[in-house]
């Protein structure tokens, strides 16, 4: 998957924007259920987003970065937009915090395949700078999971109309 830099940077930006909207719609969602620990991760992981999306944008400088319809995109969703299971308002800070780790790997992991596959030697370098930077959410994410009890029965469990994940 070869890129132009403002081809890349244009699809960095967008997993930026996606996923700080996400995480955003999450944090809403969790706060008019009351579930004011969930809400203020996903509150947290916007923030992140939104730092790396203007430091994204911050990079491209004066370079015009190309007007991408969805189509054109080189994914099928954005690497850091997951399931549905993280809409279940009964959600735990666990499952929360194992979603949003599970976003920023698909993150980490885009980014390196870009860079594995690029030609262009500044595409290359910051890929690899972008997946560096996922790598340090992953990593934070795996503390809070390991200072964060798991819950003793899975939220889908305990409701019957939730949304159930992917094995």
């Amino acid at each position: 998957m070869s890129y132009t830099l403002p081809e890349f940077l244009a699809h960095a930006v967008a997993l930026e924007q996606e996923a700080a909207e996400r995480y955003l719609e999450l944090a809403d969602m969790m706060e008019a259920h009351r579930n004011d620990a969930v809400a203020q991760i996903f509150r947290d992981m916007n923030r992140f987003s939104l730092l790396h999306y203007e430091e994204v944008k911050k990079r491209a400088g004066s370079l015009e970065l190309p007007k991408l319809k969805s189509w054109q995109f080189r994914w099928s969703a954005p690497p850091e937009k997951g399931g549905d299971e993280a809409f279940d308002y009964m959600l735990e800070p666990y499952n929360a915090l194992r979603y949003a780790r599970e976003n920023e790997e698909r993150a980490m992991a885009y980014y390196r395949s870009v860079a594995d596959a690029a030609p262009d030697g500044e595409v290359r370098r910051l890929a690899n700078e972008f997946a560096a930077e996922e790598s340090e959410h992953v990593a934070a994410l795996d503390k809070w999971l390991a200072q964060t009890p798991r819950p003793a029965v899975l939220a889908w469990d305990a409701d019957p109309g939730s949304v159930q994940p992917a094995a």
